[in-house]
């Protein structure tokens, strides 16, 4: 995670500044940051003249922010940029003295609430969860689907979940995978269930919340110039029963590296494009449709399956293509 810390006291940023080196231990990256003044008493670095505008840009950059002080100052910092539990950043308060340790937003998407929980421990303080589902001891449908590194296709599904739970009603559970059914849902009949697949549509519940798992990389191939409205069809084309949120990764050759339909299709799906040169696609392991055209142009008889199983994963649809596209489908490992 990244983690942005602020203390508004002596007193508070001598206990973020140990915060921030327990955390960083733990693998987190973490940056102190106080206001003028506090930042020249201490000698420290990096300083803000405006909590607020901090606030603000750390929101955009952080995973996580945490303010040592009084609750009140940082929901005054962060309000103008509160918009949604699924995107908003972890923030936690807790007070100089390390007594209490309260995740203020996206508690189980954001990992607050464990985030919080790892806190107290260090500071040795009491974490103050006050989500429902935590509070009730009950499965925790969003948080279960960021430790899994699952996407929710449907957010109103998942408060449908965490609502009948709630309520004490009966919630299914379903999966393509070999897991095992979740304390507090059942598998069997229910009219509300949740289904872990990659498939795109349907479900085995007359309501089906789909958690999809990260389990595809894609290879693709393009000529010079093709949009990304030609690159996102010809990927639907070739995932047709598939969702695209399964897509954990797109890989090309280097060449394509500006390429920007490609860019612009992988930032649309928040993956990262990596690219290998001819030399590291002619080294892929596998057998592989070959093409003279793309061997002369390129250096490489294939990009397009090698990039898929550079990726890790074991080719599971050989390249297709259409329109100046070549798309191939790998299977990452593990699924």
């Amino acid at each position: 995670m990244n983690i942005a810390l602020t203390a508004f006291t002596r007193r508070g940023a001598a206990l973020a500044r140990n915060l921030a080196r327990v955390l960083s231990e733990d693998g987190h990256r973490c940056t102190l940051t106080c206001g003028e003044k506090l930042a020249a008493e201490l000698d420290l670095p990096d300083a803000y003249e405006s909590l607020g505008a901090w606030a603000g840009a750390r929101f955009a950059d952080q995973d996580a922010l945490i303010f040592v002080g009084a609750s009140g100052i940082a929901v005054r910092a962060i309000a103008p940029y509160v918009r949604d539990k699924f995107t908003d950043p972890a923030v936690l308060s807790l007070d100089e003295a390390g007594r209490f340790v309260v995740p203020l937003l996206s508690g189980h998407v954001g990992g607050a609430n464990d985030l919080a929980r790892r806190v107290a421990v260090i500071v040795g303080g009491t974490a103050v969860i006050s989500t429902a589902t935590d509070v009730n001891g009950l499965f925790a449908v969003d948080e279960w689907a960021v430790k899994h590194d699952f996407v929710i296709t449907d957010r109103r599904l998942a408060k449908a979940v965490s609502a009948a739970l709630l309520e004490g009603k009966r919630v299914g559970f379903a999966s393509d995978l070999p897991l095992d059914c979740p304390e507090g849902l059942y598998e069997g009949k229910a009219d509300l269930g949740v289904w872990v697949t990659c498939r795109a549509d349907g479900g085995p519940f007359p309501e089906t919340l789909r958690l999809v798992p990260k389990c595809l990389a894609l290879g693709i191939g393009c000529r010079r110039g093709t949009s990304e409205a030609a690159i996102r069809a010809a990927v639907e084309d070739v995932l047709q029963g598939w969702d695209l949120a399964a897509v954990k990764q797109v890989g090309t050759i280097d060449l394509k590296q500006d390429e920007p339909g490609l860019l612009a299709f992988c930032a649309s799906l928040g993956v990262p494009l990596a690219t290998y040169t001819a030399e590291e696609l002619q080294k892929a392991k596998g057998d592989f449709t070959p093409s003279e055209f793309v061997k002369g142009v390129t250096g490489v008889d294939n990009v397009c399956e090698r990039a898929a199983v550079l990726s890790g994963g074991r080719l599971t649809v050989p390249k297709q293509a259409g329109n100046g596209v070549t798309v191939a489908v790998a299977m990452l490992p593990g699924f």
